[in-house]
């Protein structure tokens, strides 16, 4: 297998689309995304990387981790500006916006104003045949069950599908012909709704490409308990075939962040079958997630890849991550035959927590570049791997934070951190005791500075935001997914200071390029 390894250095900014400025109460992938990528260009960096894109629940906070698709789009990124380029409303109906709080998501409302613009869009449209549209859903197999398994969550108020009748939670074959007349109308909005997403995706994808600058995805290892592709494919996951819910869970135990481990709650694939049907059939689930996911992005993190390595198994009715066990994933067979499959595939381990010599040697023998995160590096210990005089390859992708950390501002700040570890931080960017350089700026420093590939700074800390904008906080439910960034932020002193410090560590595709042309 081929190596992925980023050729020259580079650098980019973490900001999921939901945060984005716009007029519309949310990021979208429109002219929000377009803008964004407009200061990404102005301030010198190649890449971008965001949050999972799939659909979200108001009862799990929206989280981006926990969706009801690994493979649909959020209806809540589709733009409305677009909508009205590509003729699906009129110009006239969003004269009069709803006022949109500016700095944090209002889910509730921006679903509502979403779903009636995308419900009128749909009825503008439905009787028009578009052969895109139909080629769409043709060339889409897992639309079929996603369309479904969507107009049924609606037609039984929403619940859990372990709570559906019987015969349609197990989806017997009478029941399903006859569910799939009756909700036929459903069926095609839920597919349309897919097909403005991914059809507004593409230009997105085009955009970026002419600016010469490559999209991060990330993929969540484990799906939800209450989504399309647990109810479609029950034998792939450890679900209990008399209640239909899981036997065991996934999460992991008492870490850095929770002194009671983190009980996510996703049931477990099936990793241990011994069936050949069903290892075949979860390969193939697998290969089609990898699939669509590189259609919408150039780079996949892996969220938990331990979890491909070894796997944190709760027993569904414990309360906390605390009582598990540890069980053999599928290892570098899986990735092999996914290479022979696909050819190679560019993927960043996230490799943070408890990580083994197993995990890493995993990683090594698969060439994905892991994470350094400066935010885990200073513990009064010399020789932490985090600190980046100890980092042994370029092949690494190093942070100031991500998403699941405290902003660099509020982390340096915090109760957390203490007086001489303030001053062991700032000794260590080589800034005197008194300085009063921004800490964010300092990271952003050290981090550029480092020998890893590649460099990825949060929006937060390029700007230099407090606490108050954290996008997440592990082990809560609430809360969380909500931070927006004023547009005024996005300004070209914020770039300029970018551009400068990346090329002072030559992390500019431009000037590597011209200084190359030099040499020969």
């Amino acid at each position: 297998m081929k190596s992925f390894l980023i050729d020259e250095r580079a650098s980019g900014i973490l900001a999921h689309i939901t945060s984005l400025p716009s007029s519309f109460g949310i990021g979208d992938i429109g002219h929000a995304s377009y803008r964004f990528l407009d200061f990404l260009e102005q301030a010198g960096q190649r890449f971008w990387q965001f949050l999972p894109v799939g659909p979200t629940y108001s009862f799990f906070d929206n989280s981006p981790y926990m969706s009801c698709s690994a493979f649909a789009g959020s209806p809540l990124l589709i733009s409305c500006e677009l909508l009205i380029e590509q003729g699906y409303i009129k110009p006239n109906r969003i004269d009069n916006l709803p006022e949109f709080d500016t700095h944090r998501i209002r889910y509730d409302q921006i679903t509502s104003f979403k779903g009636t613009i995308i419900e009128e869009a749909f009825a503008l449209c439905k009787h028009k045949k578009e052969e895109a549209f139909f080629q769409f859903i043709d060339n889409n197999d897992w639309l079929d069950d996603y369309s479904l398994f969507m107009a049924l969550k609606k037609k039984y108020s929403h619940q859990g599908w372990f709570d559906w009748p019987k015969e349609i939670a197990e989806r017997a074959p009478a029941a399903m012909k006859s569910i799939r007349h009756e909700l036929q109308p459903e069926i095609d909005y839920f597919r349309f709704e897919q097909y403005l997403f991914f059809s507004q995706w593409d230009l997105l994808r085009k955009k970026a490409e002419e600016k010469d600058i490559k999209l991060i995805g990330d993929i969540p290892i484990y799906v939800g308990a209450d989504s399309a592709d647990v109810w479609a494919n029950r034998d792939l996951f450890q679900i209990d075939p008399d209640t239909n819910r899981p036997t065991h869970i996934a999460g992991v135990p008492p870490d850095y962040f929770s002194a009671t481990g983190q009980r996510w709650g996703n049931p477990l694939y099936r990793w241990q079958s011994k069936s050949k049907a069903v290892q075949d059939k979860l390969f193939v689930w697998w290969k089609k997630r990898f699939q669509i996911n590189f259609k919408l992005t150039d780079i996949v993190r892996i969220d938990h890849f331990r979890g491909f390595a070894d796997y944190w198994s709760i027993p569904a009715e414990e309360e906390t991550a605390i009582n598990g066990e540890w069980l053999n994933g599928p290892g570098e067979r899986f990735f092999k035959d996914l290479y022979r499959e696909l050819g190679d595939i560019p993927i960043i381990a996230e490799d943070l927590g408890l990580i083994t010599k197993e995990v890493e040697q995993l990683r090594d023998k698969l060439g994905f570049p892991g994470m350094k995160i400066l935010q885990f590096a200073f513990d009064d210990n010399a020789d932490n791997s985090f600190l980046p005089h100890n980092f042994t390859t370029r092949n690494c992708v190093i942070y100031t934070g991500t998403h699941d950390n405290d902003t660099t501002l509020g982390w340096f700040l915090s109760d957390n951190i203490s007086e001489d570890d303030r001053k062991r931080i700032k000794m260590y960017a080589n800034r005197v005791q008194h300085d009063s350089s921004p800490i964010h700026h300092d990271l952003i420093h050290l981090a550029f500075g480092s020998i890893a590939a590649l460099a990825i700074v949060p929006l937060q800390d390029v700007l230099g935001y407090g606490s108050d904008c954290r996008m997440n906080i592990p082990s809560t439910s609430t809360g969380n997914w909500r931070w927006r960034c004023g547009s005024e932020a996005l300004n070209k002193e914020a770039a300029a200071w970018l551009k400068v410090k990346t090329e002072l560590f030559g992390r500019n595709a431009a000037v590597q390029s011209s200084e190359n042309g030099n040499e020969t």
